[in-house]
This record gives structure tokens, sequence and C-alpha cells, in this order.
């Protein structure tokens, strides 16, 4: 019966971590910690429903692996090149400063050396799972804090690599030399180097074989092998078993089966993950935690405040403005769900134990309790503090010249067209910017551009606000798209507004707050879309346009309000059963060309009739059996939609 006390395990994980996520959901607190309180509750310290926790722990460590292995099958090279200056810089500097400084505190506790490097680690990495499920909850992951606090975590993600080389060495303790710590990082890197060769070189060779045989079953079994086994082999070396998963994964992630890998690992991965921090959570010592309050409470606040303060520091070097330095430090925050596999790590190396780690493993869970709220406060912190930052920024142009222009927010795609378009129609404009970055590069172009928040009236001032005739926002960040437009209308309340958003439930709000025009880019897709369709079933074009103009002049309201509209659509079956008319151009593959119409014999073959040519610029109409089709030649063709259609792929064909 012992044997079988796992399965009665994971039946009581899955009975108490349901209600409790549901429960946090509906309050807006990650999953993950829904499953930590879980653990808390049925654990040792809590209810004891279980109190044997080792083969739980097995189970946890699997969850590890196929973490690991999801992070490096997501990390794109492209992605990371495309984003290396925030990457690199931003995310290198938290990592190392958050280090340096919580490695300092401890040693000054009278914490060995070692074990405050490794603390200092710990403090230094974020949960990667709980920010990013926020920010897009919020749809801010591309505002300017959203893509910072992405390339910090993207960073923390890829340092895992190196801590859990480093890891081995801190655990020695003091009685370590250079040579030892030389030897073990020349061993552990030429081990790295050497499953890199040949996981790239025998895993996609092996995956192709495998999805050769074309049978799903062995797939999955394949993939979980190839992961596995990756694992085992860099633990065989001395290695941790995730540093395997996420080299396999990172293999992968250049093969053509990286999506249909992921869409089978995710749910495991999932499963998994969900049983390790429910396993994290049977460790919490609760009694621990309700003797010592004011500990706890001292350890959660400060952690938070040293973690936000570093963030905030680092990004304002940057050249970024406070208030998107405070909403990127508070977003940053908490302790990530990687100390805790690092904790396990220490664990084992006698890096962490007794107090230390149960006042550091209730603060972590605390923190991470703790970031859904401090999300929801991010604004009102970030932009009252952010207003004691607000520098107006100095420019080679005057401004003072411009009146009756444009004001572009944001210079991402859509403000880059808007003032390639407004510079060859001769419109004044000045763009306002908030990555450095970008307006550094565009000034030495000569461009018209400011650097500052949108949301501050001293920016909106510079821009000539007061004279100005349309502001466009074109930004991805909600909340700053709202405060800044409220803050437009009140400097000029005869400004245009033109509101680029991306969702159309956003409508409403952003017209009640002065916005004249609401450009949704989920509505704009769902036009796009219906015109495509309609132009496939050759629909006339000025009715498509007639359809598309009805949707835009109700000001989106079948979409917000999900009424029906006034205005009739189209019958397409009273359309169908017309006649149409289309054209259909000889390119040079084509195999008519040269031929006579006689000889294409048209009317036969497909019940559709060539009414004109058109040539060289002039049309020749109703042209006779013995004119010949030329390259380059343009035809008419009218029939049914069916001929048509015929008549198209007859053309066409080779």
């Amino acid at each position: 019966m012992h044997d079988f006390l796992i399965i009665k395990d994971i039946v009581i994980i899955l009975l108490i971590s349901i209600p409790i996520i549901f429960l946090f959901n509906k309050i807006q607190i990650p999953s993950i910690a829904g499953f930590l309180v879980t653990g808390m509750i049925i654990g040792p310290y809590g209810f004891k429903l279980i109190s044997d926790v080792d083969n739980i722990s097995v189970m946890a460590e699997v969850g590890v692996i196929l973490l690991l292995f999801t992070i490096g099958l997501e990390v794109s090279l492209k992605r990371l090149l495309k984003m290396k200056r925030l990457l690199l810089i931003t995310g290198g500097l938290q990592v190392f400063i958050t280090t340096l400084v919580s490695a300092f505190i401890f040693y000054l506790l009278n914490i060995p050396i070692n074990k405050s490097i490794y603390l200092g680690l710990l403090v230094s990495l974020s949960s990667t799972a709980i920010v990013l499920k926020l920010l897009s909850d919020k749809n801010e992951l591309d505002a300017p804090h959203g893509r910072i606090a992405l390339a910090i975590l993207i960073f923390q993600d890829l340092a895992i690599i190196p801590i859990f080389i480093v890891l081995p060495i801190l655990g020695i303790g003091s009685d370590f030399s250079t040579i030892t710590i030389s030897l073990k990082i020349i061993a552990a890197v030429a081990v790295i180097l050497f499953l890199l060769v040949i996981a790239r070189f025998i895993i996609p060779k092996l995956l192709f074989h495998i999805a050769n045989l074309r049978l799903r079953e062995v797939f999955t079994i394949g993939v979980i092998l190839l992961i596995l086994g990756t694992a085992y082999l860099t633990h065989s070396f001395g290695l941790s078993f995730a540093l395997g998963a996420f080299i396999s994964g990172l293999i992968l992630a250049e093969s053509e089966f990286s999506h249909q890998v992921e869409s089978e690992i995710i749910p495991l991965k999932d499963a998994f993950n969900s049983v390790f921090f429910v396993s994290v959570g049977l460790l919490l010592n609760t009694q621990f935690v309700f003797n010592h309050p004011i500990l706890i409470s001292g350890l959660t606040l400060s952690v938070i405040f040293l973690k936000a303060l570093i963030v905030l520091l680092v990004i304002k070097v940057s050249g970024y403005p406070l208030r998107v330095a405070l909403a990127a430090g508070l977003s940053l925050s908490q302790i990530g769900e990687f100390s805790f596999v690092l904790m396990q790590a220490g664990l084992k190396l006698n890096l962490i134990g007794g107090d230390y780690y149960d006042s550091f493993l209730a603060s972590s869970i605390f923190t991470m309790i703790l970031t859904p709220f401090l999300l929801k406060l991010n604004p009102l912190i970030s932009y009252t503090v952010g207003n004691l930052g607000t520098h107006p920024s100095k420019n080679n142009f005057r401004l003072g010249e411009l009146i009756d222009h444009v004001i572009i927010v944001g210079f991402g795609l859509n403000g880059r067209n808007l003032s390639r378009v407004l510079t060859e129609t001769g419109i004044k404009y000045v763009i306002v910017e908030l990555n450095p970055d970008t307006v550094k590069k565009e000034l030495a172009k000569g461009e018209r551009i400011i650097y500052g928040d949108c949301s501050k009236t001293e920016i909106l001032i510079q821009a000539n606000i007061n004279t100005a005739n349309i502001i466009v926002f074109a930004i991805s960040d909600p909340e700053t798209t709202r405060r800044s437009l409220m803050l437009a209308k009140q400097l000029n309340p005869n400004v245009y507004s033109i509101v680029r958003t991306r969702y159309t439930n956003e409508i409403r709000d952003l017209i009640s707050l002065g916005a004249d025009e609401v450009i949704p880019e989920e509505f704009e897709t769902s036009l796009q879309i219906f015109s495509k369709v309609l132009r496939r079933f050759h629909i006339p074009l000025n009715v498509i346009m007639k359809q598309v103009s009805i949707l835009r002049s109700e000001s989106y309201s079948m979409m917000v309000k999900e009424e029906s509209s006034e205005h009739p659509l189209i019958n397409l079956n009273e359309i169908l059963a017309a006649g149409l008319t289309e054209t259909f151009f000889i390119d040079d593959d084509n195999k008519f060309a040269g031929k006579t119409l006689s000889e294409v014999n048209l009317r036969a073959k497909t019940d559709a009739t060539i009414i004109a040519i058109v040539r060289a610029g002039k049309t020749i109409t109703n042209p006779s059996g013995d004119e010949s089709l030329c390259l380059h030649d343009t035809i008419v063709i009218t029939g049914t939609h069916q001929s048509v259609d015929d008549a198209f792929e007859y053309l066409s064909s080779k």
C-alpha cells in the first residue's frame, strides 16, 4: 500500500488546489501563489494531509526540467539580438547589482561570503510567469516599462545557466582555492560545449526520424526521451538536470519541429510545474511564520524595496523617465520561481537551511502574493512620483515656429509611417518619443523629435499642444494613453485627437475621455478579413467599401454594443446571382501568350467571355477571334461568378 501513497498525495493536491486557484483567480492573484498556498495548507506544517514530501519532490524535479526546457525552446536568437541593449545592459546590471548589494547586506549580518553570494543570487531573480501574466492582462507588455521588464526577465532566465554552474563552487565553502574554482569552471564549460555540439548534430536528426514514423504517440515519447535523456547526461557529468533540459530546448528551438514539440510538452509542463510549486509550499514552516511575523514582514518589504530601487536606478541611468523606471521596478520586485529551484539545489549543497531557509521561503512567497496588488497601485505610484522627474528635453530645432501641426506620440511602426506620409505631403509635425536610443538616432537623421513622457504637462507644452491641429496617440500603453489624452484636451480642447488602441472594448472609455477618433487594431483586422473574404467572392469593390464605411461611420457601435446595424448588410445571394467583370494579366510565364482568342477558346472552355484587351495603354473593345494575346496584355473578362473563377483557373494553368 505504501507504494501507492503518491496517488493519494496527487489526489489531495488536485482536490485542494482547484478551489484555491479559482478563488485566487477571482481576486486576481496568479495561480502560482495558489499552488504555494495549497502546499502550505496540506503540508507537514499545515493540516498534515501530506507528510512525506520525497515522492512529490521527484515529480517536482521533472517540473523543473520541463520548465527549463520550454525556456530554452522559447529563446529566439533574433529576438535577443533585437533587444540586445536592453537585455545585456539593463538586465545584466540588474542581476549584477542586486546580487552584489544583497550579498554585501547578508555579509554584514555575519553570513559567510559564499552563502551571502548565493542568497544575493536568489534575490536577483524575479518571476517571469507572474510578471508576464499580469502585464499581459493589463495590455502593458508593449508599453515601455513592459518591454524593459521583459528584457530583464529574459536575461534572468538565461542567467540561470551560469548560476547553476557556479552553485557547486559556492557549495565548497571557504575550503576552496583559485585552482579548484578554475578547474571546475573549465570542466563545466567543456561539458556544456561538448553537449551543445552533440545535441546540435544528433537531436534534430533523431527527431526527424521519429517524426518520419508519423505516429503522434511515438513523437511525444521521443520528445520526452530527448529531454530527460539530455538532462540525465548533464547530471552524469556532475551538472544539473535542468541545465541539460535547457540545452535540448535551445537546440530544438532552431528546428522545424519546435512548434509541435512545444504543443506536446506544454500540458505536461503545466501539470508538473503545479506539483513543483505545491512542493515548495509543503516545505514552508507556517509555525515559523506565526512565531516571527515581524521578521518575515520586514524581510518581505525589504526585498520589494531593494529590488524596486535597483531596477529603478538601472533604468533611470539608461535614460528612461522616472515613471517608466518606477513602473518596471515595482513589476520586478518579487522573488522568482527559479529562486525556488535554486533553493532546492542550495539545500543539497548546504548553502541554505534551518531558519534561513524558512525565512527566505516565506518572504519569497509573500512577495509573489503581493505582486498583483503592487501592479494595481503601479499607475498611481509611478505617475505621482514620476512628476518629480520631468525635465523637458533640449532640441536642435525651434518648436516655437510650429502652428497648426500634428503631434505624433510614439515612433513605432504606426508613428514612422505617419511621419513619412506627413513629410511627403508637407504637413508640419513633431514626434514625442520615450525611448532615448530612438530619439538619439532620429535626431541624428534630422527628424523633428523630442524626448519625453507625453503624460507630463511640460512635454506637451514643449510640443506646442496649444497650437496643434491634431494629436495622434500611436503608443501601446493604455494607461499612459488615457492620462495623456485627458491632459491634451485640458491644454487644448480644440485639438483633434486620434487614438490607436488594441481592443474594441476600450473605445467607449477613450471617447468619454475626449478622443475624437479611436482606431482599434482588433476591429481594423476584422475589417481587413471581411474585405478579403468578400473580394474572394468577387463582390464589387464599391459594395465592400460601402459596408466598411457603414461600420466605421457608426463609430464601431456594432462591435462595442453588440447591436445590429440600422444599415442593411449586403445580400450575398443577389450579388452572386448577378454577373461580374474582372481583369486578368498575361505575364511572362503564361502559356496563352501569342495565341489567338480562337485558339484560347475561353467561352467554350469556361462559359466566360473576353470583352476587351488593354495593350500599351490602349483598349481594344470586342476583339475578334483572330486577335492574338501578347505579353503584358490585360484582358477584361465577363460572366457569372463561377465562369469567371473557371476562366482564371484555365488561363493560369501551366
